[in-house]
């Protein structure tokens, strides 16, 4: 058992594609592949921006990502932009969040969220799902203006919590997320939830999970 588990949040703890799924109807038949770009350049644009040290709040990258699967997909509803991002403040979680972070918890662990969204975002997020008793520190890297996979945005983490990294489990359902906290010194562990390939088999997982129960043992304790 480590001494705290963080998370991270956009994927892991909440469905991205809720957003879009809830408005379907209103976006029409592109909905599911325009929600699909918008979530790839969303990340696209973090990287891009970090390595050009262009740091740009969290919620204009998304507007912007949005704008630009709006142009991918003409034939889309462009009326139900704003309903769209209305909906990204109060995204869905997936169905084991609580419970799993209740158990964590009652393990007397510390919890906490590691996120490239903005304070804000991240605040509204988790008041949403209900989850705000249950977690003990939201980390945005809008305290540093640098988007991860950098490691300065993994060293708040050790910070905050005053932890070495080898006593910190850090989830992600983002590959690219966990090889990071892996070359940081993490216990890393891949929530797996769409069955993908490894894409770096260097930086490997201590952990692969299919959802997040898996962090639960079933003597109820932390694994």
């Amino acid at each position: 058992m480590h001494s705290a588990y963080v998370f991270d949040a956009y994927g892991t703890l909440f469905d991205v594609h809720a957003a879009v799924r809830r408005h379907a109807d209103a976006v029409g038949p592109d909905a599911a592949q325009l929600s699909d770009v918008w979530r790839t350049k969303q990340l696209e644009f973090t990287w891009t921006r970090t390595m050009m040290g262009r740091y740009v709040d969290f919620w204009d990258l998304t507007k912007q990502a949005l704008d630009y699967a709006f142009e991918k997909f003409p034939n889309a509803n462009k009326s139900s932009k704003n309903q769209l991002l209305d909906a990204y403040w109060e995204l869905d979680c997936f169905a084991e969040v609580p419970a799993v972070l209740r158990a964590l918890k009652e393990a007397d662990v510390r919890t906490g969220i590691l996120s490239n969204g903005s304070s804000g975002m991240l605040e509204a997020a988790v008041k949403s799902a209900g989850i705000t008793d249950l977690v003990d520190n939201v980390i945005s890297v809008d305290r540093i203006n640098i988007f991860k996979a950098m490691p300065q945005v993994y060293q708040m983490v050790v910070d905050d919590f005053r932890l070495y990294p080898d006593a910190v489990s850090f989830q992600s359902s983002n590959r690219w997320d966990v090889a990071a906290a892996a070359n940081f010194g993490f216990r890393a562990v891949w929530c797996n939830r769409g069955n993908q390939p490894d894409e770096y088999k260097d930086m490997s997982p201590e952990l692969v999970l299919a959802d997040l129960n898996g962090l639960i043992g079933a003597d109820g304790k932390p694994v």
